[in-house]
């Protein structure tokens, strides 16, 4: 993880000090130093750094002015020969507070405590992404197509797509076929293909959705055409426009 930083002080010498001390610190990368306040509020604006060490008192702005004036919101360490300030610091949300003249020491104190906060907030974020990803799995899943209610005679009763060898168009209609009987729904290929699981079924053909998981076998019969043998003992040839998405899966087993 590197810290891309900005000195600030108005005082050449407690620059210089610092960026040697900064010199053991792999962590640190300095991006820019600046002697007043609105340099400060130029520099921190145009290169957007994650850290500042930020003295207080300088001639234009002081260093709490200069926070004010930013649009972005990097971490701070404050560099000052004042003690006064400190509760304001800390209320402001600062890293530390370095009372000069600091040592090699207590500066690597204040820095390994943004690393943590760094890796802290680096979590958090991740976490938080995570929960997105599953939460977004969960809502997709959760749509997914698990059953289709079919109307016979007045009576309703489920066909559950996990029963599905394949899927058959007819016209206007699809033909389901389970291990058992054929049953017809209205419904497009197109609309049925979107509702259902794609890591289960496989399209390869403008009229056939097949279910992997009865898939035996699948040959290549040439003219980018492939026989697909199913566990029944169905055979169904796909068409040479499907070729990619049976690439893809044959990959894949």
């Amino acid at each position: 993880m590197k810290l891309r930083s900005i000195l600030i002080d108005d005082e050449f010498l407690a620059r210089k000090r610092l960026e040697k001390l900064l010199e053991n610190f792999d962590e640190v990368s300095i991006i820019a130093q600046c002697r007043n306040g609105a340099d400060a509020i130029e520099q921190i604006n145009l290169k957007e750094p994650d850290l500042l060490f930020l003295d207080i008192q300088m001639p234009d702005f002081d260093g709490f002015t200069v926070l004010s004036k930013l649009t972005c919101k990097p971490a701070v360490i404050f560099t000052t020969a004042f003690d006064s300030f400190a509760i304001k610091a800390f209320d402001i949300n600062a890293v530390d507070y370095l009372l000069k003249p600091f040592d090699e020491e207590r500066l690597e104190v204040a820095i390994n405590r943004i690393i943590e906060q760094k890796k802290l907030q680096k979590a958090t974020l991740l976490e938080g992404q995570i929960k997105k990803l599953l939460n977004d799995y969960t809502q997709q899943k959760d749509a997914i197509l698990r059953e289709i209610i079919i109307k016979n005679k007045g009576k309703e009763f489920p066909v559950f797509i996990d029963d599905v060898l394949y899927f058959e168009s007819d016209g206007n209609y699809v033909m389901m076929h389970t291990s058992e009987k054929k049953h017809l729904h209205r419904i497009s290929m197109n609309s049925l293909e979107n509702q259902l699981d794609t890591d289960q079924f496989l399209r390869v053909h403008r009229a056939i959705i097949i279910n992997k998981y009865y898939i035996k076998n699948c040959t290549y019969s040439g003219n980018n055409e492939y026989l697909f043998n199913l566990k029944d003992g169905k055979k169904l040839t796909s068409s040479r426009s499907y070729k990619t998405a049976i690439v893809a899966y044959l990959n894949t087993i």
